[in-house]
């Protein structure tokens, strides 16, 4: 637990931490296990680029084991990327910073394609006039219309970040 501030860097680090704490509550209300939106969070607002589990561990001020099942859930959904330095004996976890959100989402187009992928086989399977059949249509086809149109978006993105930011 934070103690309370001796001077302007702890202030900063209390500040920090407050907001990780405010961003991980808007996470955790859109469908991200509380701990691992608060790691994401504070990976995202922190400085670092790269952290060992107990570098999380100390910075989100909470248990190893917690940091364990954090950094598990977020890798395997792609919000953080885990590594391994030539003769370390421990992973390194970083966020995808030279386009953290277009990195993330261009992640899940491989997703959208195993959902259409899924869907078409059971419009296929299905009764041909049955009402599954029609759902499971319209459901590929809706998985479709997302995966060609978040690629015009990543495009769109790309430049729109690009305009804003300058060439990476």
């Amino acid at each position: 637990m934070v103690g309370e501030a001796e001077g302007p860097q702890d202030e900063d680090r209390l500040e920090l931490l407050r907001f990780v704490e405010r961003f991980a509550l808007v996470l955790t209300e859109s469908g991200l296990p509380r701990m691992p939106a608060r790691v994401f969070a504070f990976v995202l607002a922190d400085d670092a680029d790269r952290y060992t589990a107990a570098e999380l561990s100390d910075g989100v001020g909470v248990s190893p084991a917690a940091i364990s099942g954090a950094v598990k859930y977020l890798t395997r959904v792609g919000l953080l990327a885990r590594e391994r330095e030539p003769g370390a004996r421990c992973d390194v976890y970083r966020i995808f910073d030279e386009d953290v959100w277009g990195t993330i989402f261009r992640q899940r187009v491989p997703l959208l394609e195993r959902y259409e992928h899924a869907a078409a086989e059971g419009a296929q399977i299905l009764p041909r006039d049955s009402a599954g059949a029609r759902r499971m249509r319209e459901t590929q086809e809706f998985y479709r219309f997302l995966r060609l149109e978040e690629e015009k978006v990543m495009d769109r993105w790309s430049a729109h970040r690009t305009d804003v930011f300058g060439a990476s």
